[in-house]
């Protein structure tokens, strides 16, 4: 099984048509009180007490687009362009402005854009002017029945790449310095480890501040909605070499969320240096992002290769507090990847930085099978130990890092950069597909402050089979230090290795994680 963009977009809104239920008592998509009431929001306050309100009252699915434009196929879609003459705020001295999607293909559910200004709000309405069409036009009577999928936000600096967009359920980006896309955030996983049941929450509806001419950030307020609950967002981006987003959320849910992500991430793993099991590529390496980081809240930093399973899978990271999490792109060498449309080197980086006491939980990685590119097959999200209840909302802070680059204030310790696994090569003896060699190499740190002679060695613990042959040496290359082991499986389904450099007693790394599965051979 694997959970494409498509097929993530798609049964969002396929489980939301199917849990309406009764007509909302209150405020739903559609009705006369929600749209007063989205017109008399004016900041973060007024969107979190319609996010409030809206959790009291039973679901009920937004209308949909005409077929017409539902059975949209992806070159019909995209057949639709907007010039900047039609986005929001072009032409006068705004720092930003805002380019429209056009509803239709997967996009089936309009989200309602307003505009906040002078302390009056008004509502961005549906406009066909502001587009060009392929062979499918709306109608006069198709036009008060279509609206926008979301937007995509601009900046002075050049007009014609785009920082950041809202696009599809609660999804949203943007990119670093590079102006390169990659991995996506959403407002709210909801069941992703129960493959096959989880949920997509989406935007309703989306306010933009009004920026002034010398403003460096656009201000966005959101409401999420879903059959499990309703949440209210404000997004202050910033964008720059590397984007900044803060993020304050209230989640009012109408059913107990045992299972919700905060601040999830969303990106794609094909094949790497860790996995050719599928690879029939010209391309060495195709992924979006090459491995989980985390700093926990007593300080260790920790790094978790993905991986492209034969199998769903899902790991667990047990803490308290934790200081930050992401998803990387730490390869960084287009020799590594050899595309030169996608440029696989350039995606940026996703570090969630939490404000605040987030308490006891787990950050989960949640690994799906991947056929192709476009399967966004791996999602990380913080989960807590006491989830939001319907009389507990949960409101939380963060801070979110687009970029090539890592904060400049969280200095790391010597850190894994490639992971590479085969069967391991034992002179005058038959190989054993069972065992695995691998080859870790560590850079920057206190590494090259070190001599080729110093007594550095691999700390390496397994929680079952054994380790062979532990050898920790400087590689003048890589400009690192190169760890090889072999890990003898003794016919164990699954193996769960932890790993770091020592010196003199002292640790040099971060903690290097793995968890090998027979299921992948």
């Amino acid at each position: 099984m694997s959970i494409t963009r498509r097929d993530a977009l798609i049964k969002g809104v396929l489980l939301a048509v199917c849990a309406t239920g009764l007509p909302a008592q209150g405020l739903a998509a559609g009705d006369e009180a929600a749209a007063a009431a989205y017109l008399g929001v004016r900041d973060y306050a007024g969107v979190r007490a319609l996010a409030e309100t809206l959790a009291r009252g039973t679901f009920k699915a937004p209308p949909r687009i005409p077929d017409r434009f539902t059975k949209m196929d992806r070159d019909a879609y995209f057949a639709i362009h907007s010039g900047r003459k039609s986005r929001l705020w072009a032409g006068g001295d705004s720092p930003f402005e805002v380019g429209m999607f056009h509803a239709g293909g997967l996009f089936q559910y309009p989200v309602r854009i307003f505009e906040i200004v002078g302390g009056e709000t008004k509502a961005i309405g549906f406009d066909p002017a502001r587009f060009t069409y392929g062979d499918v036009r709306p109608t006069v009577d198709e036009e008060d029945a279509l609206g926008y999928a979301g937007f995509r936000l601009y900046g002075r600096l050049n007009w014609d790449r785009d920082l950041a967009s809202f696009l599809g359920a609660s999804y949203f980006r943007a990119v670093g310095g590079e102006l390169q896309y990659g991995l996506s955030a959403r407002g709210l996983a909801v069941d992703t480890a129960r493959f096959g049941s989880e949920e997509f929450p989406m935007f309703r509806a989306l306010w933009l501040h009004r920026p002034k001419q010398d403003d460096g950030s656009l201000t966005v307020l959101a409401l999420l909605d879903s059959a499990s609950t309703a949440g209210a967002y404000r997004f202050v981006i910033e964008p720059g070499r590397t984007t900044v987003i803060d993020v304050d959320t209230a989640i009012f849910p109408r059913t107990r969320l045992d299972s919700a992500g905060i601040a999830p991430i969303t990106s794609m793993y094909l094949h790497g240096e860790n996995d050719y099991r599928q690879r029939d590529d010209y391309r060495p390496e195709v992924h979006d992002s090459d491995g989980l980081c985390m700093l926990t809240g007593a300080g260790e930093w920790i790094w978790r290769p993905l991986h492209n399973p034969a199998k769903p899978h899902v790991n667990a990271f047990t803490d308290n507090n934790p200081r930050g999490f992401g998803l990387l792109q730490r390869d960084r060498n287009f020799d590594h990847y050899q595309d030169d449309r996608i440029f696989f080197e350039r995606r940026p980086n996703l570090w969630i930085e939490p404000k605040g006491d987030w308490g006891p939980g787990r950050i989960e990685l949640v690994e799906l099978p991947a056929r192709d590119e476009d399967d966004d097959n791996i999602v990380a999200y913080w989960r807590p130990d006491q989830p939001p209840q319907p009389d507990k909302p949960a409101e939380l802070s963060y801070r979110m890092h687009w970029g090539t680059a890592m904060p400049d204030r969280l200095p790391a310790p010597a850190r894994a950069v490639a992971t590479r696994i085969g069967i391991p090569e034992v002179p005058w003896a038959e190989r054993d597909r069972k065992n695995r060699t691998f080859v870790v190499d560590f850079v920057g740190g206190d590494l090259m402050m070190l001599d080729a002679a110093a007594p550095v060695r691999p700390v390496i613990t397994v929680n079952t089979g054994k380790i062979a042959r532990p050898v920790a040496r400087r590689i003048q290359e890589h400009a690192g230090w190169r760890v090889t082991f072999d890990l003898l499986t003794e016919g164990a389904a699954m193996v769960d290795l932890r790993m770091f450099l020592e010196h003199r007693g002292g640790a040099l790394s971060e903690t290097w994680t793995y968890q090998w599965l027979a299921s992948d051979l």
